[in-house]
């Protein structure tokens, strides 16, 4: 049987084989065919189930999006060009699924994942413009049309991919992986082993399954993983800090409070993150409302931090939250730096003995009840951070070079935050991609003070 299978792919999540067109905004893409891809050697019988870790379990089953924009090769004609590489994609992603099974896989039941090859859905599309055209001015809401599918659909599938084809015959590969299966490096680890194996590198990334051994799964009963998913209308929008304005935000939060020389200074995202925190309170809540409950959360990869350390090609959720609630006195009197130090003292705290109790899972699952009861009650007002800066997302060379820029999409989550490098001529800097309510955004657009330190786009 072909790796390739066009027709009923979609049967699972019961979608149209008909192609359909989605218009947004001033783009409009066109799909124009689905396949499914499957792994181009059969995966093992032994290897046919893959047990869920504790991290996996508690995970929102939500698709984790990233979408990159590669132009056409300056001398080669844009249709041909468009088909060659097309057919190259497909070949390539079944060779990477050998070693990337679980992503052929389906989910079942918040427990495991049917690693029985049922295989990924390929869409291929075609936008009505030039990729310059988008990339040089692009709407974050717009981003959503290049991937397969809706950031917040709660399927069973674990890997989709969208090739999208430009009229100059650039392309955009959007990708949605299940956050039930993998967290943000994990995502960006796949992409660049596909790469890997397009380009026919020996030095292939292999990855590692079997979290479970290590956070063994628990019994969830009394917790809803999708509690954080909102049912609001969220926008997203990007904005630029570039490398001068992230420079200034280091120094103005710098702890001189101590005699040291020089001060401290935050790190990169611990200074954007209380920025953009501080300026969400003080627009959202005003500096005189000091009894409102609002925290600052931030993603913290935990592999480094074992002991021993895990390696970098572990595959799965292996992260946690940093939480603190900054002092509103603080803000009042405007010690930002207090709780830029205080962020990074918490980060800090996510070490071998915090891992070690989290690993126990019961704990940590007591502490996620009760933080999902009082956001059920809105007693807590909660402002989520992750990073992907440092990750080598524009190192995936599929073999026809490096992408001139990389996005993400809209997530069904309320006051998130995304740190992703800036590519292009924003290189240097970082782009910040905020989700929230449209009112919120609507703010951070008109607060002179946070203005000063972004470029809009």
């Amino acid at each position: 049987m072909s790796i390739y299978e066009s027709g009923n792919l979609m049967e699972d999540v019961e979608l149209s084989l008909a192609f359909d067109i989605r218009k947004m905004g001033d783009v409009k893409v066109e799909v124009i065919s689905r396949d499914t891809i499957k792994p181009s050697s059969p995966t093992p019988t032994h290897l046919r189930h893959l047990q869920f870790s504790f991290l996996d379990q508690i995970l929102t089953p939500t698709f984790l999006p990233i979408i990159l924009f590669y132009p056409v090769d300056g001398d080669a004609k844009a249709d041909h060009d468009t088909i060659q590489r097309s057919i190259w994609l497909k070949k390539t992603l079944s060779e990477t699924l050998i070693q990337f099974y679980p992503l052929a896989g389906r989910v079942k039941d918040n427990i495991s994942i049917d690693c029985s090859d049922q295989g990924v859905p390929y869409l291929e599309a075609q936008a009505d413009c030039q990729l310059s055209d988008f990339t040089r001015h692009p709407d974050s809401m717009e981003l959503s049309k290049f991937l397969p599918f809706a950031t917040d659909e709660v399927v069973d599938i674990v890997l989709a991919i969208q090739v999208n084809s430009f009229k100059c015959g650039g392309i955009a590969i959007g990708v949605c992986i299940s956050h039930k299966v993998a967290d943000a490096w994990s995502m960006v680890m796949f992409v660049n082993g596909w790469a890997a194996v397009a380009r026919r590198d020996t030095d292939a990334i292999c990855p590692q399954f079997g979290l479970a051994s290590l956070f063994p799964p628990i019994n969830l009963s009394g917790f809803d993983p999708s509690t954080g998913i909102t049912k609001e209308k969220i926008v997203t929008k990007r904005f630029i800090f570039s490398s001068f304005s992230v420079a200034a935000l280091r120094e103005k939060y710098a702890d001189h409070s101590i005699a040291e020389d020089p001060p401290r200074r935050p790190t990169r995202i611990e200074a954007l993150s209380t920025f953009i925190w501080s300026r969400f309170v003080a627009v959202s809540h005003g500096m005189a409302d000091t009894e409102r409950v609002c925290t600052m959360l931030h993603a913290v990869n935990i592999r480094p931090r074992m002991d021993p350390p895990l390696p970098e090609n572990c595959f799965g959720n292996i992260f946690r939250f940093a939480a603190i609630t900054p002092s509103m006195e603080d803000v009042k009197e405007g010690k930002y730096h207090a709780i830029a130090k205080q962020m990074g003292e918490a980060i800090e705290k996510i070490d071998g003995d915090y891992i070690k109790k989290l690993r126990e899972g019961i704990q940590h699952l007591n502490f996620l009840k009760e933080r999902a009861e009082k956001f059920t009650k809105g007693e807590i007002d909660s402002f989520r951070f992750t990073s992907l800066c440092r990750f080598p997302v524009y190192e995936a060379d599929f073999g026809w070079g490096k992408p001139i820029w990389v996005g993400s999409a809209s997530l069904p989550f309320k006051n998130l935050v995304i740190f992703m490098d800036s590519g292009g001529s924003n290189e240097g800097g970082i782009e910040a991609w905020i989700n929230s309510v449209e009112e919120d955004v609507a703010k951070f657009q008109g607060d002179d003070e946070f203005l000063s330190f972004v470029s809009l786009t």
